[in-house]
């Protein structure tokens, strides 16, 4: 593999990755009280705790695509 089909495997790999953080946000967001209310039923929890695991999803999340996707892409524009 050459430097700069990493680099735009890893370019790629990251907008695929912020685009599907952004529609899952909105989502998320959006739908907040019905989807906690609908998770919540599934799964056998409060709500609240829905809307906690909620944010944790979404910062590991976040964690993961800078780590794994943003950190590499730099890596490889800067050499």
């Amino acid at each position: 593999m050459t430097l700069v089909t990493m680099t735009t495997f890893f370019g790629w790999m990251t907008v695929l990755n912020l685009g599907l953080l952004m529609i899952t946000t909105i989502t998320l967001l959006a739908g907040r009280e019905k989807f906690a209310a609908l998770h919540a039923k599934m799964l056998g929890m409060e709500p609240a705790d829905v809307k906690k695991a909620y944010f944790h999803y979404l910062a590991n999340f976040k964690i993961v695509v800078l780590v794994f996707c943003i950190t590499p892409y730099l890596a490889l524009k800067l050499m």
